[in-house]
């Protein structure tokens, strides 16, 4: 993996009116690095990657992708980078979503080539093909003519993972992925995604599988009351937890 990079996350902040939901978040991620971010429910998990990606805007802090810098601190002036920019960011590193998020009246090839046509601007022509072999690889080019309705929860989610695929992205955001799933569909997302992990991709990935993340990533971040309290490689985040509060949790999931 490279030192430089890919996410530098410091002292994020983020309210929603009275409630603060981030309380200076620090996080950093690199090419080619697996990310996982577990925790208990509300501990303010998903407002991270939705933050990073600017689908929140933070309240605070700072944020820099790559080379980008999308936000930052300059004195007590927040400073976030022009719309441009992070439209820019946010096509490099696309969300896929507990709840899949296809568009309902297109095709599952329409859904997957949205982006590519429609937010960088490429020919169709040349974006179909493509789109075509991430659906494929995902096991689903069969099924391409079909609308999202037709398809299985498992199904739609390995959609939106080919969707974000066809934006070249640098970086690929997963909140909770397979959390809206039925159990026996749980496996086949999880192999897309282990698949992926071959190809050396950089993911963030908000999960409560933990046998999951054990296995497959790098480094493990523990989030809780918007905080995160412990960081480390999975068979020390699952086996020495520091923080108590990281013991509790562990605990508690272990039965």
């Amino acid at each position: 993996m490279s030192e430089a990079p890919m996410i530098a996350v410091r002292q994020l902040h983020k309210s929603f009116g009275n409630t603060q939901v981030l309380r200076g978040v620090d996080l950093t991620v690199h090419r080619g690095e697996i990310t996982f971010i577990i925790g208990p429910s509300g501990g303010g998990k998903s407002t991270l990657l939705r933050c990073i990606n600017f689908l929140d805007r933070p309240t605070s802090g700072e944020i820099t992708f790559g080379e980008e810098r999308l936000c930052s601190e300059d004195g007590n002036v927040f400073r976030v980078a022009p719309d441009a920019v992070l439209r820019r960011a946010r096509s490099r590193m696309p969300m896929v979503f507990q709840h899949f998020n296809l568009l309902k009246h297109r095709t599952v090839l329409q859904n997957v080539i949205e982006g590519p046509v429609h937010v960088l601007r490429r020919r169709r022509a040349e974006v179909i093909p493509e789109a075509q072999e991430f659906l494929r690889r995902v096991g689903l080019l069969e099924r391409q003519d079909f609308y999202p309705d037709q398809l299985s929860g498992g199904q739609k989610q390995r959609v939106a993972i080919a969707r974000a695929l066809a934006m070249q992205p640098a970086l690929i955001l997963f909140d909770e992925p397979t959390s809206a799933l039925d159990p026996e569909l749980v496996s086949g997302v999880l192999e897309t995604i282990r698949a992926l992990a071959t190809e050396g991709r950089t993911m963030i990935i908000v999960t409560h599988e933990m046998s999951f993340a054990r296995r497959l990533a790098h480094r493990v971040h523990f989030c809780a009351e918007g905080q995160i309290l412990e960081s480390g490689p999975p068979e020390a985040i699952f086996e020495t937890p520091q923080n108590p509060r990281l013991a509790s949790f562990i605990q508690s999931i272990a039965h």
